[in-house]
């Protein structure tokens, strides 16, 4: 993106939390392409021309590439070698659709890239010139190989080898997160807009899903998350939800290992827990049953990557619910046995913490916290005092003087004996 049209898209912030970029998309063209001649086909439900442009711009939103000033500096300012989680970093960034793989000194070891005309070359961009989904990567998964499955926010997914070329691409509108278990499936959010009468009788709605495609990436099974809301004990929390536009938000989705099954079977293996920012709940949902069998509210506003950790706890990224007066932002320890929240780390005065938007905490090895300052274009690890030892500032800046500093989505510490023979 050019400086100009990053000055332009800072004027374009609106409200605070997890946004999306605004109504960038176009109404859908009048005709469609001839009928293909192979494959199951049916009539497609047809929409009024107003209903159709509103359920397409939905289905355009994403992220700004990036809105925040530039604080001074780039790259590794802090690294404490002792007390670091040794390992590796893999980043995405609004700047580019690219991930980085890294050292901790910053030195970079590999990237892949590919643009989202490449991946999705029949994809009628001239619609959504506008639009920020197809300019970077907003969550990406190494394979032991060297391959890497990278999501265009919203509209695409795409694996690629460790040399960037596609081996397959899947368009069932993915957006911000993924998993690949261990049997190689892979599970992934997706959405769709359209009017749900129940909710908006006469305004198209985002509805999440959670969906397993195999390792190909076919789709072999999907779960509404609002269905499984509304088929549950939990229906009530729906009620916190907004009844236009992108109604959940659901940004976070970790398939259970079962660690946590003794304490609450709501969270036996193969079960997902999910965040749903607009409603800020965390939630377990049974995908056999395809309903909530778990879920938290609290003092949390618009969380991100609720995640289990080996102690039963579970991390969370509360983006606007710290009362610290350091930020607004802070990652927490949640009991899920009594949803009570213990260690926390929200900043200091010397070094504030805040991000409206995405943001992501890993727990590392060595019991550190590995923390994404998405707006800030910053990550840093904490130990268990809420000391800094490690800390990165984005070298990707733009506009007159780096004024503007690309939005980091996400850094993600891959352990030391992570494979890497590929490289060679």
């Amino acid at each position: 993106m050019n400086p100009l049209r990053l000055a332009l898209a800072a004027l374009l912030i609106a409200a605070p939390g997890c946004r999306d970029a605004s109504d960038d998309g176009a109404p859908a063209s009048g005709s469609g392409p001839a009928k293909p001649t192979e494959g199951r086909w049916k009539p497609a439900r047809t929409v009024d021309p107003e209903l159709a442009g509103k359920i397409d711009d939905l289905e355009q939103m994403a992220y700004l590439s990036g809105s925040k000033p530039g604080a001074g500096g780039a790259g590794v300012m802090v690294h404490a070698k002792d007390h670091v989680a040794p390992g590796f970093n893999l980043y995405t960034s609004g700047h580019a659709p690219v991930a980085v793989l890294t050292d901790l000194d910053g030195e970079v070891l590999h990237s892949w890239k590919v643009t989202f005309e490449e991946a999705f070359p029949s994809f009628p961009i001239d619609k959504h010139e506008k639009s920020h989904f197809r300019q970077y990567f907003r969550r990406v998964r190494l394979f032991e190989d060297g391959g890497l499955l990278a999501i265009f926010e919203g509209h695409g997914m795409v694996k690629l080898d460790r040399d960037s070329r596609i081996e397959w691409t899947y368009d069932g509108k993915p957006h911000h997160d993924l998993e690949v278990t261990q049997d190689g499936e892979i599970v992934v959010l997706t959405r769709e807009a359209s009017v749900i009468r129940r909710i908006n009788p006469r305004e198209p709605v985002l509805e999440d899903f959670v969906v397993v495609l195999d390792e190909s990436g076919a789709e072999q099974r999907r779960v509404s998350i609002l269905d499984a809301f509304e088929s549950s004990g939990y229906r009530t929390l729906l009620a916190r939800m907004p009844r236009q536009g992108d109604i959940m938000h659901t940004n976070t989705v970790e398939v259970l290992d079962g660690s946590l099954a003794g304490v609450d079977e709501a969270f036996r293996a193969g079960n997902v827990l999910v965040s749903c920012l607009k409603t800020s709940t965390i939630a377990v949902i049974d995908l056999d049953a395809a309903k909530v069998v778990w879920a938290a509210t609290g003092s949390w506003v618009r969380q991100h990557q609720p995640t289990v950790l080996d102690d039963g706890q579970i991390l969370v990224f509360d983006n606007l619910g710290d009362k610290s007066g350091f930020g607004r932002s802070r990652v927490f320890e949640l009991d899920p046995a009594t949803k009570k929240i213990g260690w926390t780390y929200a900043g200091t005065a010397g070094a504030p913490f805040e991000t409206a938007t995405c943001g992501a905490g890993q727990r590392l090895e060595n019991g550190n916290t590995l923390i994404t300052e998405s707006d800030n274009g910053r990550a840093f690890e904490v130990n268990a005092g809420g000391k800094i030892v490690w800390e990165f500032r984005s070298p990707h800046r733009a506009g007159p003087g780096n004024k503007f500093v690309a939005t980091l989505f996400e850094v993600i510490r891959l352990p030391a004996n992570t494979p890497l023979a590929w490289l060679e």
